[in-house]
């Protein structure tokens, strides 16, 4: 029976990150498990039958102002630089999202500027004393009209529950502007590794002694391996056998489309907030870079939760994940890292830094317990 420092659960970023680190500067005997036939988690990439390389969960936009967590993951590819913009397709018309003053003045025939636009949301506004939720979080900023037009449907769509229903947080994440900025995100670095994700994460987890299982069920590996401590980042939930209740999740459902012409869409991620069944649309070639004949595009369906990927953000919710983050607390030699393992809606830069505090962590107490 072969003998391990450390067994970690799930090959996305928070687990190759704990992976990569303790192998390489912990000096520790890793072996890595996931169900999956791949590494890099929800990241994973791959080149479809056309050729085109494509996101096989959805689109994956990096982004971060943290230069520790940059620099860490230029050890392990170059970089594309690449600004997100998105479309929404609204009212027959393609209009930029977030919402700025080309959007309203497209939208409503208006030429505002910005002062005027300003005056306007205040205009509109349905203040609240205290936002209690992802509803009144918008409404407050920009009225009724903009809400039922770019996000009511798309949230309902998404979450599978009205916006009055989810935390302020969610909506909360979306900025509005005034001035004329398209860019989805705003963060210091904006780029996409140049050879995709997946070879990110094959030279993360090179490393020899990392060892990598995949197709597994860690109930199954930890029957046959020897191991001193566990990085789990799957649901926390699913770690304790569902103890106290089964923590909601929202999926997703990808139906991937490859078409005999170059370009589909005018840029990578066009939203579709009202009349489809479908949240978004992407088109990976804007992505990447990729220059090919044809294109393959993304249709995603949020779904009831069949497999994992987003912790709902209500107040019950987070009641329920306490009990299991105290169960965890108390749990000896578990480390629980990531979105699922934390039910948190992280961002993949977050996770790396998350995963990167865990471990410092894990090497501060290791020094101290050496020097004892």
């Amino acid at each position: 029976m072969r003998v391990f420092d450390y067994v970690i659960v799930g090959a996305g970023f928070a687990g190759s990150v704990m992976a990569e680190r303790l192998a390489s500067d912990g000096g520790k005997s890793v072996l890595l498990v996931d169900r999956r036939n791949h590494v890099g988690g929800n990241a994973y990439d791959y080149y479809d039958d056309a050729g085109v390389l494509v996101h096989k969960y959805g689109p994956h936009v990096f982004h971060t102002n943290s230069e520790r967590v940059f620099r860490y993951l230029s050890r392990f590819t170059t970089w594309r630089p690449y600004v997100h913009r998105v479309l929404a397709h609204v009212d027959g018309r393609l209009l930029p999202f977030p919402i700025n003053l080309d959007t309203v003045n497209a939208l409503y025939g208006t030429a505002l500027n910005e002062s005027e636009l300003e005056a306007y949301f205040a205009s509109v506004a349905e203040p609240v004393s205290a936002i209690r939720n992802s509803e009144q979080a918008i409404v407050s900023r920009v009225g009724r009209d903009l809400y039922e037009k770019f996000f009511r449907h798309y949230t309902k769509k998404q979450w599978g529950c009205e916006a009055a229903e989810l935390d302020a947080s969610v909506i909360a994440r979306i900025p509005v502007r005034t001035d004329r900025d398209d860019r989805y995100f705003t963060d210091r670095y904006q780029v996409m590794p140049s050879n995709g994700y997946t070879a990110m994460f094959t030279r993360m987890l090179s490393h020899s002694n990392i060892v990598t299982v995949l197709n597994a069920d860690f109930r199954d590996v930890r029957r046959a391996v020897r191991y001193d401590n566990v990085i789990y980042t799957g649901a926390i939930d699913e770690y304790f056998d569902q103890r106290y209740g089964q923590l909601p999740y929202r999926s997703l459902k990808f139906v991937h489309r490859t078409l005999p012409q170059p370009v589909f869409q005018p840029v990578a991620v066009v939203n579709y907030p009202q009349d489809r069944d479908y949240t978004r649309v992407t088109e990976y070639k804007h992505l990447t870079g990729q220059h090919h004949a044809m294109t393959s595009i993304t249709y995603e369906y949020p779904q009831d939760a069949r497999e994992p990927y987003y912790p709902v953000p209500r107040a019950e919710n987070a009641q329920l994940y306490k009990r299991y983050r105290e169960l965890a607390a108390m749990t000896a030699n578990v480390h629980f890292v990531g979105r699922l393992a934390t039910y948190q809606y992280y961002n993949m830069d977050q996770v790396v830094a998350q995963a990167l505090c865990t471990y410092a962590k894990i090497s501060e107490a290791h020094d101290e317990a050496k020097a004892v």
